[in-house]
């Protein structure tokens, strides 16, 4: 890889409800599928910065981040998605942007392979930050 090379980076929440459910959002764009709350960071933006934003503009809520559990590359997008563990501000009241037609939150088995593996690896954190490549 060259300096001038360029890939994508993105952010994204792992938050649960009281019975350990995960959040996921439906999408309005692409595949219309169920994804983690999170995106792209813009230029000049940290990891946390980008995280920070896309909660605020998704969910229109202020969330706390607690840890980075893992670094995944995704070939089919050329990217590396950083998967935070993180809980809502206590109060907040999700308000979806249009970007999202819908929100839910999911049992772990009923999530994808990827998101499963990211989520899990997430959940059960153990203090080192896992990566993968799917």
């Amino acid at each position: 890889m060259s300096f001038d090379d360029r890939f994508r980076l993105s952010s994204h929440a792992v938050i649960t409800d009281a019975e350990d459910r995960v959040l996921l959002l439906k999408a309005n764009y692409g595949d219309f599928g169920w994804g983690l709350p999170g995106g792209a960071l813009d230029a000049a933006e940290t990891i946390h910065e980008a995280l920070d934003r896309e909660c605020q503009e998704e969910l229109n809520c202020k969330i706390q981040i607690h840890y980075l559990s893992g670094v995944y590359y995704h070939s089919a997008f050329e990217s590396h998605a950083f998967i935070f563990r993180c809980s809502l501000e206590s109060g907040s009241v999700i308000e979806l942007s249009d970007e999202h037609s819908e929100y839910r939150f999911h049992a772990l088995d009923e999530l994808s392979l990827v998101q499963k593996q990211r989520v899990a690896e997430c959940l059960n954190f153990s203090g080192v930050t896992q990566s993968a490549k799917f």
